[in-house]
């Protein structure tokens, strides 16, 4: 004999209700939103997190080599931060920040920082005073740091200063652990950019691979 629809809808709010009258449950629902600012690639937006860069955290880039697109992957966000007058501090890159280039991007070089630190420790010095302060809405950081206190000084600058925080790390960091939010390794393909999110707090597990991000944005 096949069962009452009645009995089977009474037992689902039966259940229902017993679920509400705890407050031993945790529900998914119950979660806060990530505030995030759009990557500018809706390709990446949709595999994060709020559906896009969380702002308040470490975004660790893992790049495979130097030139591959590593720099045009934020470029959008810094873009939309400077429109709205907050600076991009780019700290301990590899090169001379190219100043036509970025201007090219959209970037206007009045809202832009360059700190050239004389060691990976100032650099990173110069990051947490940054982000502590409030004194840019983004910064890039080039840090060959192992260390997971120093990371996570830099995680919690940027929780203070509500911005964007990118570290660029060497791949052969790529198996340790991080405090990061946000993890991606980024490496070349025939398409134009390939974003493997290896850590996602708060949404992806395991290993996404994008291999559709193209250099220049939508």
């Amino acid at each position: 004999m096949s069962p009452s629809p009645f009995a089977s809808r009474t037992s689902r709010a039966g259940a229902a209700a017993l679920l509400q009258s705890t407050s031993q449950l945790w529900r998914g629902r119950d979660i806060a939103p990530v505030a995030a600012r759009s990557t500018g690639f809706p390709q990446l937006d949709r595999l994060l997190p709020g559906h896009g860069w969380p702002v308040g955290a470490l975004i660790e880039l893992i790049a495979g080599c130097e030139g591959i697109g590593e720099l045009s992957l934020p470029i959008p966000a810094l873009r939309e931060l400077c429109a709205q007058d907050l600076p991009a501090a780019f700290i301990s890159p590899p090169h001379i920040p190219y100043a036509p280039a970025l201007q090219r991007a959209g970037l206007p070089l009045s809202r832009l920082l360059w700190i050239d630190a004389a060691c990976d420790d100032d650099a990173r010095w110069a990051a947490e005073q940054i982000l502590r302060e409030g004194g840019a809405g983004a910064i890039l950081l080039w840090s060959e740091t192992h260390e997971n206190r120093a990371l996570r000084r830099l995680q919690l600058a940027a929780e203070t200063g509500r911005a964007l925080a990118f570290v660029y790390r060497s791949p052969k960091y790529q198996a340790q652990a991080s405090p990061a939010a946000l993890r991606l390794v980024l490496e070349a393909s025939p398409r134009g950019l390939a974003v493997d999110v290896i850590k996602a707090r708060g949404g992806l597990t395991g290993r996404v691979l994008l291999d559709a991000v193209r250099i220049c944005p939508e």
